[in-house]
């Protein structure tokens, strides 16, 4: 790494991924190609969610809440990956680089607060039914879709105001976005606090709501083995198990490098496991959400019924 003499540096340099030869196009053409499918993919959900009457429910609409938010969370970080992997070491000003820091641990807060309110819509929706549409009114969802930006935005302040203030001694960042670990590594004072207090807001916020979605689907579970016939079980599963997946990729992914100390693994490893919750789970989440959802399938019909009889009129 880069030493420099002042404890304030105005530019970091992102180390990325350093693929060779051929490997250097190809890999950036098959990241580009995938964030086009994930924001292609997370557009598509919103769109059909607002063009089809068919979706108008509270899961759906959080569903394009969170499509919406993923369209933000890659767009935060893959354009400096695809930067990295053109051009290798690239320079980023401090102040975007801490930018870019809050304004991604915003986003992956908010994406944690939003999977809890999923559950939620979940749990009344089979476990209270007969109450579910005036518990969840227009008004709740957007109230509580409202309540996990606000509430995401405010403990990503924390995290990212610490990393901002610490003294650094060391330019090159061992990943390909500005996040915590690998920036509290070039510091020039002992960050072992900082990485507690991160974790303890970080853990608390992410802990606490697994476990509110573990209670969710704990009582979701006890509901469904009561239903009588095994198809009524069998369709009740099914609008839950993609909600699941979601949250069992996010939280996997999140966990390990967030909940814990840096020093404990091995430098490289946050960037490998950034790939997953960062590119990955956003690319995941319109194709878990919509091929294995047979709503979402009769909607796309709808839509494109309704496209071609406009079309013939016209």
């Amino acid at each position: 790494m880069d030493h420099v003499n002042h404890t304030w540096t105005q530019t970091f340099i992102l180390a990325g991924f350093t693929p060779t030869g051929t490997l250097r196009p190809l890999a950036f053409l098959g990241t580009l190609c995938i964030y086009l499918l994930t924001l292609a993919g997370n557009l598509f959900i919103i769109v059909l969610v607002q063009a089809d009457s068919g979706l108008s429910t509270p899961m759906y609409f959080f569903i394009s809440v969170l499509s919406f938010l993923e369209l933000w969370y890659v767009s935060t970080t893959v354009p400096t990956l695809l930067r990295t992997l053109l051009h290798g070491h690239s320079p980023i000003p401090s102040a975007a680089c801490f930018v870019q820091l809050y304004v991604f641990h915003s986003l992956g807060m908010t994406e944690c607060y939003l999977l809890g309110v999923m559950a939620l819509d979940r749990y009344l929706a089979i476990c209270r039914p007969l109450h579910y549409h005036a518990l969840m009114s227009r008004q709740v969802q957007l109230w509580l879709a409202g309540a996990t930006w606000v509430a995401g935005f405010s403990a990503a302040l924390v995290p990212a105001s610490l990393t901002a203030t610490l003294p650094y001694c060391l330019k090159e960042v061992a990943h390909y976005f500005c996040d915590l670990a690998p920036l509290m590594r070039l510091a020039c004072m002992d960050t072992s606090w900082h990485a507690q207090v991160h974790g303890a807001v970080i853990g608390v916020a992410t802990g606490c709501n697994f476990v509110l979605i573990l209670g969710l689907y704990g009582g979701i579970l006890r509901a469904v083995l009561k239903l009588p016939s095994a198809a009524s079980r069998a369709k009740a599963f099914s609008t839950c198990s993609s909600h699941m997946t979601v949250v069992a990729l996010f939280y996997a992914s999140a966990f390990t490098v967030y909940v814990g100390s840096p020093q404990n693994r091995p430098e490289g490893t946050d960037k490998l496991i950034a790939l997953v919750y960062a590119l990955l789970t956003p690319f995941l989440n319109p194709i878990i959400y919509s091929l294995r959802n047979k709503e979402v399938k009769e909607a796309v019909k709808r839509v494109r019924d309704k496209i071609r009889t406009f079309l013939r009129e016209a």
